[in-house]
């Protein structure tokens, strides 16, 4: 078992909420146009440091937990390449003009983090008071494993977002964006601008992820230590690899794919876990270096995939999944 001291916690804490100020600066202060140079220097200094991160905790904690921690990192990394998707669709939707779209990010990632802060304390409380969550959170991710694969070739419907719905039924809305305010005064009364709105689709969509992405990182290691790291380096590098990888979105085809199967292994993982604990110490146990290279397997596999389908037919375009269908619901 992994012992984090006090100062261990507080340390990384530091770290983490250090790069989030440096992020607030500069996606929320100095609202600007992001080039693809710009991007791509902060997305190879995010990836930097978690990498340093993980090789400084590895020879600390031992290889072993440093293991875990990558494994986990790449998890959450590629279901935040998901994550992608639907920002950009909740952008495309609501017409988010490109220099507020950074802030719309930061405050995206904040909340993000915050709400994974709070499951990833639910799910290490439960996990250690009752074994049988390692069935219900692996049942959990067979479950929306299967849904995304079926609903692979669709978006998520934002329409559906009861939130959204609510928000624009029961406040006053501007029609434009004013100077990125969330809250302003139009003719002496208080309202909200589609700001607000937006912040209002992605921190629900946020939690959904969460959802998911909690229990697929508590497959690939118990310690809510390395789960809350994981996840808060993966989310801290989301908003310059928004504005680097945005342009190529449309041609990983098979992402959605990939991911549903990556959530089924770690899925059957979490279920045998249980199996071998509670049930019949015999039944066969997936280790992290395994796990870390099926994960590493698919996510290539994945990629070159899509890569090659996209060149073949530049017509086929990607999808970011849905765990519903909405073409049987617009249609009915």
């Amino acid at each position: 078992m992994l012992e984090v001291t006090a100062l261990g916690w507080t340390l990384t804490i530091g770290v983490i909420v250090a790069l989030l100020a440096l992020d607030l600066a500069v996606g929320v202060f100095r609202p600007h146009a992001v080039g693809f140079r710009e991007a791509a220097v902060w997305s190879v200094f995010y990836i930097g440091v978690a990498v340093a991160f993980g090789i400084v905790f590895a020879s600390v904690a031992g290889w072993d937990f440093g293991a875990e921690y990558f494994a986990g990192y790449i998890v959450e990394k590629s279901l935040s390449v998901d994550n992608l998707f639907v920002f950009v669709i909740i952008m495309s939707t609501f017409a988010v003009p490109e220099k507020y779209q950074q802030e719309v990010l930061t405050f995206g990632i904040i909340i993000a983090l915050v709400l994974r802060v709070i499951f990833i304390a639910l799910g290490a409380t439960l996990l250690s008071l009752f074994s049988f969550m390692f069935l219900i959170f692996g049942l959990v991710l067979i479950f929306t494993a299967v849904q995304l694969f079926r609903h692979r070739a669709e978006d998520p419907d934002i329409e559906d977002n009861a939130l959204v719905r609510a928000s624009r039924r029961l406040l006053p809305v501007t029609d434009d964006y004013i100077g990125g305010k969330m809250i302003t005064r139009v003719d002496g009364r208080r309202v909200v601008t589609p700001m607000f709105i937006v912040l209002i689709a992605i921190g629900s969509s946020d939690l959904l992820f969460a959802l998911d992405s909690i229990p697929a990182v508590f497959g690939v290691t118990s310690e809510a230590y390395i789960v809350f790291a994981a996840n808060a380096f993966a989310l801290l590098g989301l908003r310059a690899l928004f504005f680097l990888v945005k342009g190529l979105l449309d041609r990983l085809v098979y992402l959605s794919t990939g991911l549903a199967l990556i959530l089924a292994f770690i899925g059957v993982k979490l279920v045998l876990h249980w199996l071998h604990e509670d049930i019949w110490h015999d039944a066969p146990e997936i280790s992290t270096p395994v796990s870390l290279g099926v994960i590493l397997v698919v996510l290539t596999v994945t990629t070159v995939a899509s890569l090659i389908k996209s060149r073949n037919d530049p017509s086929v375009k990607a999808k970011a999944g849905s765990l519903r269908a909405h073409k049987a619901r617009e249609d009915a």
